[in-house]
């Protein structure tokens, strides 16, 4: 059991860091990484390696550099007052993100001093908040957590993240613990003598005892314990492993459990439960009926189906009433609407698991796409939207090209796009007279989403190239932005 975070612990609000301080401890943190067989540490690296040689090319005077840093920060980045550059930004908040991946104290520490440094220099950056709100979290700090996360979502009006989830069930696990900490104190009154010492100390003490066969004495102490953690903030990871101990010395050997004590346990899982994840609202995601392979097959049969790009093209189109005349709308992850160019309507929203954005778009059809098929449930109870899809594509129709039509990774090396995926689908069922892909240049005029994905990278895991090769195998016509397959 580590000690308190103490007064000294981070909280929601930044401390006031310069730049170039930043910069020099990043430029000693890569030096420390030679060598480093840790896959974490070796992706943090090649970021500090971008980082630095960003700065490289600069033209502020900067100061010298540390010993060991290889002379990359001769010139650079003096931002003292809030001069960063967007292309500084990113930079920085990718060193961290690798950084917090790591989960190290070394770490996370960096994430703390690039995360105060960014919202020094940007107090409104959105992606700084919600770094915040999740180092906070891995720091165990979970009110201020809350309190960074909040931040974020008044500077946002694209919850694309699912932050407001994470905050309620963050917030409803605080009031379980507090329920928990209430139901000890009424049923072990004699730790209250155990309040005022070192949890470390009463803890060992308690372990002892237990040991020794006085399970009283071990209760009164193991209980002061954790009265005196929740009082003086002790780090989240902490207090959790000391309930789960708790709990299980509880178990041992001392007969029928009582129904207090099975009313600690529940308060203890259903905190545990929402610690993990935000609840949801409706079991039942709001009444929503699961869409088999075979379903959605008779859903879309005899239908015009036309598949709109996330493309710079479509956002200039002119052809939003074109669009909307066909029978079926398909539109992919976090499409934006202009019904001049893109046309108004939404029947099917395709998006894979790993983002929320637009799942509270109204639609008939939201198919999910995930590789994985736990990522995918967690995906769908933390993000689905209680009422706004009236069909839900099921485990069948989660991975198409890898689950149904068996394409391996030898076959395909990439990762599916969620374009690909349901386009696949489509020519693989056969059941549509018309079938239109409407703006797929495959990003090559950019990207045309909404605002709190313009930032997102057009990733590199995709074979876009492979993919437009079977996409235009199998075009029976080519007509400006239109490619028809059937």
């Amino acid at each position: 059991m580590s000690e308190p975070a103490g007064s000294g612990a981070p909280t929601a609000q930044p401390r006031p860091t310069e730049l170039e301080d930043c910069l020099r401890a990043c430029a000693v943190h890569s030096g420390k990484l030679v060598g480093s067989l840790d896959t974490r540490r070796i992706a943090l690296a090649e970021q500090l390696r971008q980082l630095l040689a960003l700065c490289a090319e600069g033209e502020d005077q900067s100061p010298p550099a540390p010993s060991g840093a290889g002379g990359l920060l001769r010139r650079g980045t003096k931002a003292v007052g809030g001069s960063m550059s967007n292309k500084m930004l990113d930079a920085l908040l990718a060193v961290a993100n690798k950084a917090l991946d790591c989960g190290y104290d070394d770490e996370l520490n960096l994430t703390l001093l690039i995360n105060d440094t960014v919202l020094t220099q940007r107090k409104n950056s959105r992606a700084g908040w919600r770094l915040r709100g999740r180092l906070l979290e891995a720091l165990g700090l979970p009110a201020a957590a809350i309190g960074a996360y909040e931040r974020y979502l008044e500077l946002t009006t694209e919850d694309g993240f699912g932050v407001r989830t994470r905050v309620t069930g963050l917030r409803t696990a605080q009031d379980r613990r507090g329920e928990l900490l209430g139901v000890l104190r009424r049923d072990v009154p004699a730790a209250a003598s155990f309040t005022e010492r070192p949890p470390t100390e009463a803890w060992f003490e308690g372990l002892q005892a237990h040991a020794a066969g006085d399970w009283d004495g071990a209760q009164a102490r193991l209980v002061g314990a954790l009265l005196t953690m929740d009082r003086i903030q002790a780090p989240e990871q902490d207090v959790q492993e000391a309930f789960s101990q708790y709990l299980d010395l509880a178990t041992a050997g001392h007969g029928r459990p009582s129904p207090e004590f099975i009313e600690t346990v529940a308060l203890f899982a259903e905190q545990r439960r929402n610690r993990m994840r935000g609840p949801l609202e409706d079991p039942l995601f709001g009444g929503v009926e699961w869409l088999t392979l075979g379903e959605f097959r008779n859903q879309i049969t005899g239908k015009s189906i036309c598949l709109i790009a996330n493309s710079g093209k479509v956002g200039e189109s002119s052809m939003g009433a074109e669009i909307d005349g066909y029978d079926l709308v398909v539109r992919f992850n976090s499409y934006k609407i202009d019904p001049t160019h893109t046309g108004k309507r939404t029947d099917v929203h395709v998006t894979i698991h790993k983002h929320g954005f637009n799942w509270d778009r109204p639609v008939t059809t939201r198919l999910v796409f995930g590789g994985v098929s736990g990522d995918w449930k967690y995906s769908l109870r933390n993000r689905l939207v209680p009422g706004a899809q009236k069909y839900l594509g099921d485990e069948s129709l989660r991975w198409p090209v890898r689950n149904i039509g068996n394409i391996g990774s030898d076959a395909w090396s990439g990762i599916p796009t969620s374009g690909f995926n349901m386009l696949w689908l489509l020519d693989f069922l056969d059941v549509s007279p018309t079938l239109d892909l409407i703006g797929f240049d495959f990003y090559e005029s950019g990207a045309y989403r909404i605002d709190a994905a313009m930032k997102m990278p057009i990733t590199s895991v995709h074979e876009y190239t492979s993919e437009k090769a079977w996409v235009m195998e199998r075009a029976q016509s080519v007509s400006g932005m239109r490619i028809s397959l059937r």
